[in-house]
């Protein structure tokens, strides 16, 4: 299987991105990032692109693939939703609309996170935007959408683009995930993986259902 993933910069693409490369259903990786996600490895590529909704300048390059694993994103502090919906809707929803008609027949993977908004009419201004980025993506004829919404995560051995604040709150990680819902990144690479080989019955995944994702094997 080859896969794209973006944001590998990022703390949940960098974690994909190395679970994929791990995995030896996953024999090509291409990176679709702003810049260098710094890994090296016999079955990974990288794509340098500035403005993802530039990606039709590059279709040879973003063709032949199965996945695309999208976790691109940031963080909706201090952003208005103009700017917030520039990122977090406009962006993979371009995107993706480069891809549908390169490869028919891919599973498009999209990170938003818990308590997203469906409706798009909720107060919260980021789970509404990501919200109407989900309904987008399911709306475009790839051979399958799936919109992962994780909880707190724990980076997957080996990265290096988790932030310095992320990473003091890791120290309390054992106790944070005694009273909030938690899981491991590699398992949620895993359950994009097995979403790609398998399939799912579930087109909007919460934390049990990635988990169960993540478990199963075929």
């Amino acid at each position: 299987m080859k896969v794209i993933v973006t944001g590998a910069t990022g703390m949940v693409g960098e974690g994909v991105l190395l679970t994929c490369l791990d995995d030896p259903t996953v024999t090509a990786v291409l990176s679709v990032s702003r810049r260098s996600c710094g890994h090296t490895h016999p079955k990974l590529r990288e794509l340098l692109l500035p403005d993802f909704r530039a990606a039709g300048d590059h279709a040879a390059e973003l063709t032949g693939y199965d996945a695309c694993f999208y976790g691109a994103g940031i963080s909706s502090v201090g952003m208005n939703e103009a700017d917030y919906t520039v990122v977090s809707y406009d962006t993979p929803v371009a995107f993706a609309a480069v891809l549908q008609p390169l490869n028919p027949d891919l599973v498009f993977v999209y990170v938003t996170g818990q308590h997203t908004d469906s409706t798009e009419q909720g107060r919260v201004m980021w789970a509404r935007v990501k919200g109407k980025a989900e309904n987008a993506l399911m709306r475009m004829d790839f051979k399958a959408v799936y919109n992962f919404r994780p909880a707190l995560m724990k980076p997957v051995p080996g990265q290096r683009h988790v932030k310095t604040v992320f990473r003091a709150v890791l120290l309390l990680y054992p106790l944070l995930a005694l009273f909030f819902p938690s899981m491991d990144l590699r398992d949620v690479a895993r359950a994009m993986i097995h979403c790609a080989r398998f399939g799912s019955g579930k087109h909007v995944l919460e934390v049990d259902a990635i988990k169960a994702m993540a478990a199963r094997t075929s």
